[in-house]
């Protein structure tokens, strides 16, 4: 039997949406305000979800105390008040949309994880936008 456990959390980071190889005409045509050159900046809620067999010793499938480490060292240490385009590596040459943060979010949580477990990856950028990855 498998059940889904999800754990919550947020960080504030800036971004800026464009490409490097795109006029600033081209750039803001397809991204618009979020193509600012000084930034903006999201209150970004993130929520993982740990799929797995329940372990009949302990009766969890993960301890929540261990999600909730990992992402606080692999997601909020790394990006909570941060520029994401200037101070995280992950997004020097990779554009920091919902999509690609969600992405990135998932690969260094994975990396973390004992691989019998499935992850999804669920990031708001606002109330209304948000974006789903479970590595497919």
């Amino acid at each position: 039997m498998k059940v889904t456990v999800h754990r919550k959390a947020h960080f504030n980071a800036a971004h800026r949406l464009y490409r490097k190889d795109w006029s600033y005409e081209k750039n803001d045509v397809v991204f618009g305000k979020c193509n600012n050159p000084n930034f903006h900046g999201h209150n970004y809620e993130l929520i993982a979800s740990v799929t797995g067999e329940i372990d009949p010793e302990t009766g969890y499938v993960i301890d929540v105390k261990i999600l909730k480490n990992i992402i606080k060292a692999e997601v909020e240490d790394a990006f909570d008040h941060k520029n994401l385009n200037v101070e995280v590596p992950e997004f020097q040459n990779l554009n920091p949309t919902a999509e690609n943060i969600a992405v990135v979010i998932y690969n260094k949580v994975k990396a973390k994880l004992n691989p019998k477990f499935d992850l999804e990856i669920t990031l708001y950028e606002t109330p209304r936008n948000f974006v789903t990855y479970s590595g497919e």
